[in-house]
């Protein structure tokens, strides 16, 4: 069935050829009738002439094929003219070379026709060639296409790693400025933090020395405070002197001035009450003192200026002062009496 088709196939690619080859219409059926004949040893018919040709009328391949048959015959026949000859043999020796070409002819043919078998033997082995190079471009198409397949993946893979490395350059762009912009703010802030550290230096060197001269003030307040209270010892050890004094002058005197010991004992008891006035005015520097040396630890440890607590032995002096002016006039009156 394929050797049909192929011949068929050989026959419409001839009968193509021959069209482009021979435009007018009866050499091209005369040229078909010779190719079905002589080459695919197929007797032609009006029938098939037309079926293949399609041109002209159907008496154009009928005509085309009797004159076809009619040269086929007269080729066929050799004529022997020949003057000493008899017409008998000269008939049957043309008889004898047409036979002699028919034979020639069928042996042709037949040769032509192992030719044929041969050719299409290799035909056939060249489609089976073409068959596995079919298969074989098929497998490779496959392994074309696999290949193919893989290579739009690693692209889109690449793309994807395109995309992502872009993402991560983007990021990584992004990050950079943000670490760029965290240390200028850094850089900033450190600035900053250095001028708090110079204003907190100054700071501290002004407390330092409001400290220090703090601590000069509070020494010199205990030291005049010191000063007021050796003078109050000094005046009340005096006052206790002269009322010794005082004393001893009146119990010499008190034979003699027995009208006036009334007087002595009164003033002698004033004396007391100033005395104790003054013990507790003592008393009260004691404990201010000591308040001012509690004070100026607390200022030490805190470097703070103290509250300034000099006025209370500064106003407490002229008090000292009026008692020990009060004293001495009661002693001065005790003697001008005596």
């Amino acid at each position: 069935m394929s050797d049909v088709l192929s011949d068929e196939a050989r026959l419409a690619t001839d009968i193509d050829r021959l069209k482009a080859e021979f435009p007018k219409t009866r050499e091209l059926y005369r040229e078909v009738c010779a190719l079905l004949f002589f080459r695919f040893g197929v007797p032609p018919t009006a029938n098939r002439l037309y079926n293949l040709v399609r041109r002209g009328t159907m008496s154009t391949p009928a005509s085309v094929l009797s004159e076809f048959w009619a040269e086929l015959r007269e080729k066929s026949r050799v004529r022997i003219e020949h003057p000493d000859l008899p017409a008998d043999l000269s008939e049957a020796a043309g008889e004898l070379i047409g036979t002699l070409w028919t034979r020639a002819s069928t042996s042709a043919q037949a040769e032509l026709t192992a030719l044929r078998e041969e050719v299409e033997a290799q035909r056939a082995d060249a489609e089976q060639k073409v068959v596995a190079a079919r298969d074989e471009l098929g497998r490779t198409e496959t392994a074309l296409e696999q290949r193919t397949a893989a290579l739009l993946a690693a692209q889109v893979e690449i793309r994807e790693l395109e995309r992502q490395q872009a993402e991560e350059a983007a990021t990584r762009t992004a990050l950079e400025a943000q670490i760029k912009r965290l240390g200028e703010q850094a850089a900033v802030w450190e600035r900053e933090l250095e001028k708090v550290r110079d204003t907190f230096s100054r700071d501290l060197e002004k407390l330092r020395e409001t400290a220090h001269r703090a601590e000069e003030r509070l020494r010199a307040t205990e030291k005049r405070a010191l000063l007021e209270i050796d003078r109050e010892r000094s005046a009340a050890a005096k006052v206790q002197k002269e009322l010794a004094e005082a004393a001893k002058r009146a119990d010499k005197r008190e034979a003699e001035h027995r009208r006036t010991v009334e007087a002595l004992q009164e003033q002698q008891g004033d004396a007391r009450h100033q005395t104790g006035v003054l013990q507790g005015k003592l008393a009260a520097l004691e404990a201010a003192h000591k308040s001012l040396q509690a004070q100026l630890k607390s200022l030490r440890g805190t470097s703070r200026p103290p509250p300034r607590r000099a006025p209370t032995a500064e106003s407490s002096s002229p008090v000292r002062r009026a008692a020990r002016k009060s004293a001495v006039s009661k002693t001065a009156r005790a003697k001008a009496r005596t």
